[in-house]
C-alpha cells in the first residue's frame, strides 16, 4: 500500500468515524472485581489500517495524531456508555497531542457529558511513544485534567524514553508496569528485583500499580505474592467488544489471598462492623434521612440486585453536595447511584490486616473518617473503618518490638516459630535456613563487642537484601544466629549472592595484616593463642516441601534447621549444607 493511499484510507476513518473500540478488563485481586476498562482501538477489520500500530504510524506521519486521539476517545466512551460498563474507563492519550497546538482543551469533558459519564470514573492513560521534552507545559496540560476530576495513569513504565522522569515530575495516580517486565517474571530474578523497586517507589509516591501483559498462571501467582494488586493481560481476558463483568469468573485458579510468611494470617473478622447498606436504585432523600438517624455514620455501601458492592456514599461527600444552591430539589428522587463514588476499597474477609493496611496507603485519596467495605465470595457483609485498622497494625508493632532483638531490629524467636508454624499450616514449598557466623566469638574477644556489632548489623543487612518481602521471612534467633526462611524458588541463588554480598562487605572490619594473611590470632576458650580463619557463613536448610508439611511442627523443623546448620559448621569456611524435609 503506497503512502498516498495510507493517507486517504485515515482520511476516510477519520471522515466516517469508521473505528471499533475493544476493552481489557484490569482487575484487582484483594477486591475480586474489576477496577475497569482499558479501551483499545482498532481500524476496519478489511482495512490495512486496522492495527493500531499501523493506524497510529500512518495518523503520526500525517501530522494527523492528535484527531485520531479524539475520535478513539469518542468510539471508546460510546461503548463504554452503550455497554453499561462499571468502574474506570482508561483512555489512552499520547504527550504529543497532548502538546498539539491544534489541542483543544474541553472536548474530552464534553464528550463524557454527551455519553454520561463523570470524569471521576475516566484515567487519562498517558502512552509514551516518542521523547517527552517539554515537562512543564505536559504538567501544565494534565493539571486541566485532574482540576476536572479526571485520574492519570503512566502507560510502560521502563519502557519509555523517559518513564521514570514522567513518574517524578507528574505523580500519576496508577503507573503500569511495561510488559517486557511480566514475561517470564517467575524465571528472572532481575525482573523481580526491578517490579520490586517500582513497588517501593509507588508506596513513596501513593500511586497504584498495575501490571499488564501477564498470560501465564505462574506470572500471575509471583506478581501477587510480591503485592501486586492490579493486573490485566490475556490470561484473563482479552479485549473484546463486549467484556466480562465479573473478576470472580476471570481468577478460577487463584487461590484466597495468602498471606505472606511474615505476616499474621487472621482475617478481617475484628474489623468487620454489620452496617447496613442502600440499593443502588434508593432515593437519595432516603439515604440522606439514613445518615440523620445514625448520628455516627461515615459511610454506606451501595449494592447490586446480587448484593455486590457498586459503590460508597460517605457522610461528608453527600453534604457537600447537597449544600450547593437547589441541590436538594434536583437530586432528591434521584437514585444514589448519581452521587455515589465509584472510587472505593472492598477486600475479602480472608485479607490480611497487613495487606488491606497497605492497600489503604496506597490509595492518596483515602481519608482517615472514611470506610471501606468488607465482601465474602464477592457479596457485601459489612463496613470496617480506617482508625481500626490503624489501631490494630500499631498494637501488631509494639507486639513486634516486643520480641525484637535490640541491635537488629529483627524479629526473635518468638516471631520466628510463629513464621515456621504458618510455613506448615499453609503448607508451601520453603528453603528454612539456619545461618551461623563462623568465628565470630574470637573476632569479637579481638576487635571488640562494638565492632563485633557492626558485623552483626551488616550481615543483617545482607539478609535483609536477599529476602522478598512478600515471600520470604528474616529473624535474627540471638547472638550471631540468624534464621532466614526463602518462599521462592530461586532459593539457592539468592544464598549463593548472601554469601558473596557478605564476603564482601566484612572486609572492612579488618586490619590490612589479618586480610593479607587470611587469619588473626586470638585467645580460645581456655585461655591459649590460636590462630582463626576469617570470618565466615555457615548455613544449614531445610528444603520442606508441600508433602512434607503434615509430618513436620515448627519445634521439629527448627530442630532439623539446627542440625543442618551444625552439619555446615563441620566444613570450614563458607559452607552450606542441606536436609530434605522429609527427613524428619
Amino acid at each position: 500500500m503506497t503512502v498516498t493511499e495510507q493517507l486517504s484510507a485515515l482520511g476516510n476513518i477519520l471522515a466516517h468515524g469508521d473505528l471499533s473500540s475493544l476493552f481489557q478488563p484490569i482487575v484487582s485481586l484483594s477486591e475480586q472485581r474489576i477496577l475497569g476498562y482499558e479501551a483499545l482501538t482498532r481500524g476496519p477489520s478489511n482495512s490495512p489500517l486496522h492495527s493500531p500500530l499501523t493506524l497510529f504510524a500512518v495518523a503520526r506521519h500525517a501530522g494527523r495524531l492528535s484527531e485520531l486521539e479524539m475520535a478513539c476517545r469518542k468510539s471508546a466512551c460510546k461503548g463504554f456508555s452503550d455497554l453499561g460498563l462499571e468502574g474506570k474507563l482508561f483512555l489512552n492519550v499520547s504527550p504529543e497531542s497532548l502538546l498539539d497546538p491544534s489541542h483543544q482543551p474541553g472536548r474530552t469533558l464534553k464528550l463524557l457529558q454527551t455519553f454520561g459519564i463523570p470524569p471521576s470514573q475516566v484515567v487519562i492513560e498517558l502512552t509514551e511513544q516518542s521523547p517527552t521534552e517539554d515537562f512543564a507545559l505536559l504538567d501544565n496540560a494534565l493539571h486541566h485534567y485532574r482540576a476536572m476530576g479526571f485520574s492519570i495513569a503512566l502507560d510502560d513504565l521502563g519502557a519509555g524514553y523517559s518513564s521514570l522522569r514522567l513518574w517524578s515530575e507528574l505523580r500519576p495516580d496508577y503507573v503500569k508496569i511495561d510488559r517486557h517486565f511480566i514475561d517470564g517474571i517467575h524465571l528472572d530474578a532481575v525482573k523481580r528485583e526491578f517490579v520490586g523497586s517500582i513497588l517501593k517507589m509507588a508506596e513513596a509516591s501513593r500511586a497504584q500499580v498495575i501490571a499488564e501483559g501477564i498470560e501465564l498462571p505462574e506470572e500471575l501467582a509471583v506478581l501477587t505474592e510480591m503485592g501486586v494488586d492490579l493486573v490485566q493481560g490475556y490470561l484473563l481476558s482479552r479485549p473484546q467488544e463486549k467484556p466480562p463483568r465479573e473478576a470472580r469468573q476471570l481468577l478460577p485458579q487463584m487461590q484466597s489471598n495468602q498471606a505472606s510468611l511474615s505476616e499474621d494470617s487472621h482475617d478481617l473478622s475484628a474489623l468487620l462492623n454489620d452496617q447496613l447498606a442502600v440499593d443502588q436504585h434508593t432515593a437519595i432523600a432516603e439515604v440522606l434521612d439514613v445518615f440523620r438517624a445514625q448520628a455516627n455514620l461515615n459511610s454506606l455501601a451501595v449494592l447490586n440486585t446480587q448484593r455486590q458492592p457498586v459503590g460508597i456514599v460517605h457522610r461528608h461527600s453527600l453534604s457537600e453536595a447537597l449544600l450547593k444552591p437547589f441541590a436538594t430539589d434536583l437530586f432528591a428522587r434521584k437514585p444514589i447511584s448519581r452521587l455515589m463514588s465509584q472510587d472505593f476499597l472492598a477486600v475479602e474477609l480472608t485479607q490480611s490486616l497487613q495487606k488491606v493496611s497497605r492497600l489503604l496507603t496506597s490509595r492518596a485519596r483515602q481519608r482517615i473518617e472514611e470506610d471501606f467495605i468488607i465482601i465474602q465470595n464477592g457479596r457485601y457483609l459489612g463496613l470496617g473503618r480506617v482508625i481500626d485498622v490503624l489501631k490494630l497494625i500499631t498494637e501488631q508493632k509494639l507486639q513486634q518490638a516486643r520480641h525484637a532483638n535490640p541491635l537488629t531490629l529483627l524479629p526473635g524467636n518468638v516471631p520466628i516459630q510463629q513464621c515456621l508454624g504458618r510455613l506448615l499450616q499453609q503448607q508451601r514449598e520453603a528453603a528454612v535456613c539456619y545461618v551461623d557466623l563462623d568465628s565470630f566469638k574470637p573476632f569479637n574477644d579481638l576487635y571488640g563487642y562494638a565492632k563485633g556489632d557492626e558485623v552483626l548489623l551488616c550481615l543483617a543487612q545482607c539478609l535483609n537484601d536477599r529476602v522478598d518481602p512478600a515471600r520470604d521471612f528474616v529473624g535474627h534467633i540471638g547472638g550471631d544466629d540468624f534464621m532466614l526462611v526463602l518462599g521462592s524458588p530461586d532459593w539457592r541463588e539468592k544464598l549463593g549472592k548472601l554469601i558473596e554480598d557478605f564476603q564482601n562487605q566484612c572486609r572492612r572490619f579488618y586490619r590490612d595484616e589479618h586480610l593479607q594473611t587470611g587469619c588473626f590470632i586470638a585467645h580460645n576458650r581456655h585461655g591459649q593463642r590460636q590462630e582463626y580463619a576469617l570470618l565466615s557463613l555457615s548455613i544449614g536448610v531445610v528444603h520442606v516441601r508441600t508433602e512434607d508439611c503434615a509430618q513436620l511442627d515448627a519445634s521439629r523443623l527448627a530442630e532439623m534447621a539446627s542440625e543442618a546448620k551444625r552439619q555446615a559448621k563441620a566444613v570450614p569456611g563458607y559452607s552450606l549444607h542441606i536436609l530434605a524435609g522429609s527427613a524428619a
